[in-house]
């Protein structure tokens, strides 16, 4: 006599659904756009439209940060959860208040140092965005600073972030060549005359989608 299956005997199968971390400044929470225009939101998003669910993003960020803040505000939070993937970037406003490329290179290294361990050590769950140029937006033509000399300083930072996070064996990606069209390009700059726009993060993003999908 054939055995009848029982309800019991059906398995569910269900969909993993990913974990995300994002460490950063104003760029990480989006200042002056909405919650869903931000990079982290964006990219879950189109994460999503990928057939690849990830859960809503935990952010520890907050405009004006620099690298020893964030690390601050990281032991704050006392975080026991690992994730299945971290961003990280920060480091503008380090260069913005002046501080010593030497003093960045330390902090940073301890910063992605941080993020790989939320990342349960996998360093190809990591992914390092560059810092974008503030100068070429509308508040960086009206703050009376020597543009070309943001440019260079935002170009040294970038080396530096660069250099350790390939050393490490991490994921790099470079946005600041599209923050550099904030000037000829308005949409791409959020209200408030500094900030990316929606669109500028959407830009972000598609760098960072395929990457995420080929690691995690």
């Amino acid at each position: 006599m054939p055995l009848q299956a029982s309800s019991n005997d059906i398995t569910i199968k269900t969909e993993k659904v990913l974990t995300y971390l994002a460490l950063g400044d104003s760029y990480t929470i989006g200042e002056s756009v909405p919650q869903s225009g931000s990079f982290p939101y964006q990219l879950q998003s189109l994460l999503k439209d990928k057939k690849v669910t990830v859960a809503e993003p935990k952010i520890i960020a907050t405009t004006g940060w620099t690298t020893d803040e964030l690390m601050q505000a990281i032991q704050h939070a006392r975080l026991t959860s690992k994730f299945d993937f971290v961003t990280l970037l920060i480091g503008v406003n380090n260069q913005y208040r002046g501080y010593p490329i030497a003093t960045y290179k330390k902090e940073f290294l301890a910063l992605l140092q941080t993020a790989i361990s939320f990342a349960k050590g996998n360093k190809k769950h990591v992914f390092v965005i560059s810092i974008p140029d503030w100068g070429k937006t509308a508040f960086g033509v009206s703050g009376g600073r020597n543009l070309d000399d943001v440019a260079r300083e935002i170009d040294h930072f970038n080396i530096i972030c660069k250099e350790i996070t390939l050393a490490e064996g991490v994921n790099y990606t470079d946005i600041t060549p599209i923050s550099r069209r904030g000037l000829v390009e308005p949409d791409l700059v959020a209200s408030d005359g500094l900030h990316p726009s929606v669109k500028m993060y959407g830009e972000w993003v598609k760098l960072l989608v395929p990457k995420v999908i080929g690691s995690v």
